[in-house]
């Protein structure tokens, strides 16, 4: 778990780090229910703070920090969740005043932003930002519930220090504001003025105010700008302060843009447990009837237009193993009722899945859900292909039998009899694919997790069930589980019965084309 600390920009690290070791002290306190599974608190003042969610982060960072809660493996939590645990940080420590808390779980894999992430585009940026602020009270006040705190990625109090240039004064003793400019900066950041050579190394050797005068304004105003006078040629000396001014300031941290236009975002975690999904729904129905001016807009963007353009490549990828598994089943039956009817029980099969994921009250994990329903289609197929080319085989013997030509229609209670036959036959063959896969998907589904080494030396097995990996492959796992569960009772039953109404209507429709004749 880890707890991002960020302080109003400006803040002294020293500042920053005094208030991260009180909010540390109170996550111990949190956490001392379940001090025996937790294995560190680190915390990290400074560099490498920043929440990475929010993009990479320019610079130092002296008003941020990250405390990171580590838990044991496991097979070591004695059963208790990690969620929970998250789910208590993020109460007690999203309403500490004067500072920004966010608590997140470790995201493995690409960034892909935060949960909910709405981007407010415009041109002017005053007005820009008193639209998100609008948004921002808007969404507060309607108190949807699993929502961690609303934010904007703008900051708005970055301390500034003007210098105000008097130009008549700095023409009458010959500067330019370049000079007076280069000369504040090489205090502060350096300038490269030679290079000491080591043998065959070279060291910058950088010109620059000592950290004490540094951090000194009268220090900076009071040192000299050394020139050669245009004139008379002679060097001069003017003190900073003779030519210019200084007032302090606040100003915005950036100002951000995408594809030309400024944007603000407005962003913000979930709760341990909450809907993402659910939540942004609510919020699209909480902005729907806001008025914007001209020319601003707002757009979901973050991990919900991930998540919208990973749920159309896999509804490609599930339409293009369907079209193709049409195309290799037209050609190999040479007709187009016998694919219709497989291909319908691959897409039947998609009811077992969102029945088993209601039932057993999972979520809908839209990349691993997904992966599953595609290689669903694959499993599902094998039964139903089997059976009618069974019962197309039984047809063909029962022409022979009956002196009929290839293509000759079956009375009616001759192709009720091989229909039954062809499901009597590879009853069998279908219940034992099905439950071979279930029970081999199962280990995966659950997370079952055996120590073969311990089991062969000691004849400790140490089986427990989940993990990481359940968390991740599970998903994948009971899809396949839910849907071929249920299309087995569709390959059994619906298939055999599709298949016979199709030939009663060829039957019917023969008849009567011979009748007409």
């Amino acid at each position: 778990i880890n707890v991002f600390v960020e302080m109003p920009v400006g803040s002294d690290i020293v500042y920053t780090d005094s208030l991260t070791q009180k909010i540390e002290k109170r996550i111990e306190q949190i956490i001392a229910p379940d001090k025996d599974i937790v294995e560190s608190v680190i915390a990290n003042v400074g560099a490498g703070t920043s929440d990475p969610g929010e993009g990479p982060s320019m610079g130092n960072t002296p008003n941020k920090a990250r405390i990171t809660v580590s838990f044991v493996e496991y097979e070591f939590r004695k059963g208790r969740s990690t969620s929970e645990v998250m789910k208590r940080i993020s109460e007690q420590m999203i309403n500490i005043p004067g500072v920004k808390i966010a608590v997140e779980k470790n995201n493995e894999g690409p960034p892909v932003g935060k949960p909910i992430n709405i981007e407010v585009t415009g041109e002017d940026f005053t007005t820009l930002l008193n639209v998100a602020e609008s948004m921002q009270r808007k969404i507060e006040g309607a108190n949807v519930a699993g929502i961690e705190g609303l934010k904007l990625d703008l900051e708005l109090g970055k301390p500034e220090l003007i210098l105000h240039v008097d130009r008549s004064k700095a023409r009458m003793f010959g500067l330019n504001t370049m000079q007076i400019g280069g000369t504040i900066r090489t205090a502060l950041f350096g300038k490269e003025i030679s290079k000491f050579k080591d043998g065959e190394d070279e060291y910058p050797i950088q010109l620059r105010l000592e950290k004490k005068s540094r951090n000194n304004v009268s220090s900076l105003m009071n040192q000299r700008i050394t020139f050669r006078d245009p004139a008379t040629g002679k060097i001069n000396q003017v003190p900073v302060s003779s030519v210019a001014t200084y007032s302090y300031n606040t100003t915005y941290g950036s100002v951000k843009r995408k594809d030309l236009d400024r944007v603000v975002t407005i962003y913000s975690n979930v709760l341990e447990g909450a809907n993402a999904t659910a939540i942004n729904n609510e919020l699209k129905e909480i902005l729907r009837d806001m008025e914007f001016p001209v020319g601003y807009e707002y757009k979901f963007t973050g991990q919900q237009e991930e998540q919208e353009a990973t749920m159309a490549f896999l509804s490609k990828a599930l339409l293009i193993a369907i079209a193709l598994i049409a195309l290799i089943l037209v050609s190999q039956f040479n007709s187009v009722v016998k694919p219709f009817i497989i291909i319908l029980s691959v897409l039947f099969s998609t009811i077992g899945v969102f029945f088993g994921l209601a039932l057993f009250q999972m979520d809908f994990v839209v990349i691993m859900t997904g992966i599953g329903i595609v290689s669903l289609a694959g499993i599902v197929v094998n039964n139903a292909i089997v059976l009618i080319d069974y019962i197309e085989l039984i047809k063909a013997r029962k022409r022979k039998e009956l002196g009929l030509s290839k293509k000759a229609l079956l009375p009616a209670n001759e192709a009720i009899e091989a229909i039954v036959e062809g499901g009597k036959t590879r009853l069998r063959p279908v219940l034992l694919t099905a439950i071979t896969t279930v029970l081999g998907l199962l280990p995966m589904a659950t997370g079952m997790n055996i120590d073969f080494g311990g089991l062969i030396t000691n004849l400790d097995a140490n089986i427990y069930f989940g993990g990481d990996n359940a968390a991740f492959w599970g998903p994948m796992a009971w899809t396949v589980i839910f849907g071929l569960t249920f299309a087995t009772f569709l390959t059994l039953v619906v298939v055999p019965v599709m298949y016979l109404i199709t030939e009663k209507f060829r039957i019917r429709a023969a008849n009567y084309k011979a009748k007409k004749a």
